[in-house]
């Protein structure tokens, strides 16, 4: 049976842009404190008391604006999977550049009918910079709208990309991604924050942007920026679409896509 659709009114994007805010002004209050970190599963991946507090803030203003939603949060949710509509937020993307006060973190919202984000926002706090895409309505930074880069030489792309908490697992396939990235394109840069690096592609500062093993979280938002600001999101190779929380993403403008899937591809071991 398929879902009825939703409709992405303008009273929802501001209403979903107003908690954003509100989400924003209480990681620059717990900018200023001391930091309160504990390590999850291994002494690289980091939780502050901050990333609870602005999904425990999100969960309600969220839930308010439509409480039909489930609410899927980094930090703590049932497995209940993308079915039906659901909220996909990462309260602060970047935790360890926070914790180290790197001021490249994001917080990223995403509302997706099964598993497909029809509102999508991305808003860098400590920046001052608040990302929006709606389905078929674009892309904006700030209310003005956005698009991808018109860069159509790979020597001349800046291009981002990522590292996994559990890096050993998907080390040797990154050094070769950057054997061959390094001398094709113009640079490499690593923020630390996927949500900021897909928003990054989105507004044409980076060509392109690939990375292995990202949650639904990291990218929900950030994937729809990117097709609404005139890129394209799949995966490192091969035809196949991108979904959310697949083993790999690559987004990049129009032009790029296709040339970084085959250097990627030139890299690609089997645990690709």
């Amino acid at each position: 049976m398929t879902s009825p659709a939703f409709v992405i009114s303008p009273e929802l994007i501001a209403g979903a842009e107003a908690a954003l805010r509100e989400a924003g002004a209480l990681i620059r209050e717990h900018n200023q404190r001391p930091r309160n970190i504990r390590c999850k599963t291994s002494i690289k991946d980091l939780v502050t008391e901050t990333d609870g507090a602005v999904e425990q803030l999100l969960r309600g203003s969220l839930g308010a604006l439509v409480p039909q939603a489930f609410f899927l949060g980094e930090e703590g949710s049932p497995d209940q999977g993308l079915a039906g509509l659901a909220w996909v937020v990462d309260p602060l993307d970047g935790t360890t550049n926070f914790a180290h006060g790197v001021p490249f973190v994001a917080t990223s919202v995403a509302l997706c009918l099964e598993g497909a984000p029809l509102l999508g926002l991305v808003n860098l706090p400590l920046l001052d910079e608040l990302f929006v895409a709606a389905r078929g309505q674009g892309a904006r930074l700030n209310g003005r709208p956005i698009h991808v880069s018109q860069v159509d030489a790979l020597e001349a792309a800046l291009v981002a990309t990522g590292f996994p908490y559990r890096i050993e697992e998907h080390k040797d396939a990154i050094l070769r991604q950057l054997a061959l990235a390094l001398p094709a394109t113009q640079g490499v840069r690593r923020a630390g924050a996927a949500a900021l690096d897909l928003a990054f592609v989105a507004c044409g500062r980076y060509e392109g942007f690939f990375e292995f093993a990202l949650n639904p979280w990291d990218t929900a938002a950030g994937v729809l920026l990117v097709q609404e600001a005139g890129g394209r999101v799949g995966v490192m190779t091969g035809p196949e679409p991108y979904r959310l929380g697949g083993p790999n993403i690559l987004a990049a403008n129009a032009a790029l896509f296709a040339p970084l899937q085959q250097l990627l591809t030139a890299s690609a071991a089997t645990d690709l």
